[in-house]
């Protein structure tokens, strides 16, 4: 019964959504209107200085929506925000049906991650790809570039080595710098804006350094080698944070299995976890408890990123 009405509500959901004409790119400019409200000018300018940050949730929405853009699956960012809004009202519609009014902000919040969490899946994946590939492409043009004291040319000439998605950023670099205009150090600025790498942008102006300053060739290559170390790094925790993973959603699973092996085991138990008002309040903090961690463990056990 449950799953009839829920169905139900999606279709009138879809019904009201064709009918005041929206689309996935309205709900999506809400949904960033909300997350990050107009900034007056001092807020802009303590942001651009660095000494405020954003939103820990904005940065992540927003680094989906960029990670997305560079993928070239822009309008998927629209349709998840859509999905997101629509997982969210139906959350609050579960948690009505089974009678728990508590229960509805978690549940909200539960269904409204869910098409952020999928599409943050991909995300990492690319990001994952695009560090493997981004040291070797570094390391072999740093070399070439020792050699030849031409990053045009050594771009030029290992371009063929590259493999996607790095591929298509020195591409761009290379017309950029000889069909566009010859002013390479344009040219380097233009292409450190293209990955969302700290080390790949420190190794960006280090060549504009580069092109007023040859000496500044020996800074090179000790810059390409923090990337070996992070992968290092990441290698020897990959495993220790997965044991971390597993054994928390172990966990979580425990929990809520807890529930209907009540059912089975203690009926009047039961009856007071889900029909009682204390009950009801008991499975509203669990959920909300198990939010906050998930959040905090998914944080705290990503990989670990170069900061300058």
């Amino acid at each position: 019964m449950i799953w009839i009405s829920l169905v139900v509500f999606l279709l009138l959901a879809a019904g009201v959504i064709l009918l005041f004409g929206l689309t996935p790119e309205d709900i999506t400019n809400d949904v960033i209107r909300m997350l990050s409200p107009k900034k007056t000018l001092r807020e802009k300018v303590l942001l651009a200085q660095g000494r405020k940050k954003s939103r820990r949730l904005t940065q992540e929405i927003l680094h989906i929506r960029d990670a997305l853009n560079a993928t070239g699956k822009a309008n998927s960012f629209s349709w998840v925000c859509a999905a997101s809004v629509i997982m969210m009202v139906a959350g609050c519609i579960v948690s009505v049906m089974i009678g728990n009014l508590f229960l509805i902000p978690v549940a909200a919040v539960v269904f409204a991650a869910i098409p952020f969490a999928a599409a943050a899946k991909s995300i990492a994946d690319y990001d994952k790809q695009v560090r493997e590939e981004l040291e070797t492409a570094l390391s072999i043009i740093t070399t070439s570039y020792i050699r030849t004291d031409d990053i045009v040319n050594a771009v030029r000439e290992n371009l063929a080595y590259l493999k996607p998605p790095i591929t298509d950023v020195f591409t761009a670099f290379v017309s950029d710098a000889l069909y566009v205009s010859s002013d390479t150090k344009r040219a380097l600025r233009n292409m450190k804006e293209k990955i969302d790498n700290e080390i790949f942008r420190e190794w960006c102006e280090a060549l504009i350094g580069c092109q007023d300053d040859r000496v500044l060739k020996d800074t090179l290559l000790p810059i390409v080698g923090k990337l070996t170390d992070v992968r290092i790094v990441n290698n020897e925790l990959a495993t220790m944070l997965g044991e971390v993973r597993n054994e928390y959603w172990t966990m979580v699973m425990m929990v809520i299995g807890n529930i209907p092996l009540m059912y089975m085991l203690n009926r009047d138990w039961f009856h007071s976890l889900i029909f009682t008002i204390p009950g009801k309040v008991t499975l509203a903090l669990v959920g909300a408890v198990v939010v906050v961690t998930s959040v905090l463990m998914m944080r705290y056990t990503k990989p670990v990123e170069y900061k300058r």
